[in-house]
């Protein structure tokens, strides 16, 4: 029993090495670019849309309007990324339904790249919103004796996201690969969907985290016309 797809090693010369890990994440991807034009080649801009459209308009406003509750008050502006976040989670999760498969974010390195890419855009649209100056001097906040706990504030969720993420989709797929050798009937399947539930929470927790760090980063930005804001006291 592999506890990684890393262990799953297709193809190696030399320190070169096809692992599990390589090989799903690129078909992951391929699938998710594919059937991302499947769903929008056909995309009407008129009054005149198909079912399928309006299904497709009715998840992206949901996931905007779950952007704005977080308090990022131009959602549409971090839709792209955290909307891929969640898509490429929770695809991965999903797949696992597929005999072969083995979810990438199985792996330290696929999860610990995710939370690389929440690190790297939180300053950057923190300088972009606030400008250099102003977010750096967010690290200074409330004084100037908190920059180095701010800084080891921003490395250590770094490493929780990518820890937690990676914990919970191993723990659930050796659970899973347990139960099929001691029980190969029932137990797989109602895991198998508790597996698949499991994904879903957490391809939305690591979306919604890295959604709270854009929002600390950006102090909410500024409102966007159209989209409900919360008041505060």
């Amino acid at each position: 029993m592999r506890r990684s797809p890393d262990q799953w090693i297709f193809w190696q010369h030399g320190f070169v090495k096809l692992n599990g890990t390589i090989l799903f994440t690129w078909v992951l991807m391929g699938v998710l670019t594919l059937g991302s034009w499947l769903v929008t080649r056909r995309l009407s801009l008129g009054h005149r849309r198909s079912r399928w459209q309006n299904l497709l308009e009715i998840i992206v406003t949901g996931i905007a309007q779950q952007i704005a509750e977080v308090g990022l008050r131009q959602p549409r502006k971090y839709l792209g990324f955290l909307g891929t976040l969640f898509l490429f989670v929770a695809a991965a999760s999903l797949f696992t339904i597929v005999p072969g498969y083995e979810p990438p974010t199985g792996s330290l390195s696929t999860t610990l790249a995710l939370a690389l890419c929440v690190f790297v855009a939180v300053p950057l649209y923190g300088i972009r919103d606030q400008g250099l100056r102003g977010y750096l001097k967010s690290y200074l906040e409330p004084t100037l004796m908190m920059l180095p706990f701010n800084i080891i504030s921003e490395l250590s969720r770094t490493l929780a996201l990518a820890v937690r993420l990676f914990g919970n989709m191993m723990s659930g797929a050796m659970i899973i690969a347990i139960l099929v050798t001691i029980t190969p009937f029932l137990f797989p399947i109602v895991m198998t969907a508790l597996g698949l539930l499991t994904g879903m929470v957490q391809a939305y927790i690591f979306s919604i985290l890295a959604a709270v760090y854009l929002a600390a980063a950006t102090h909410g930005g500024k409102a966007e016309p159209g989209l409900p804001i919360e008041k505060t006291p």
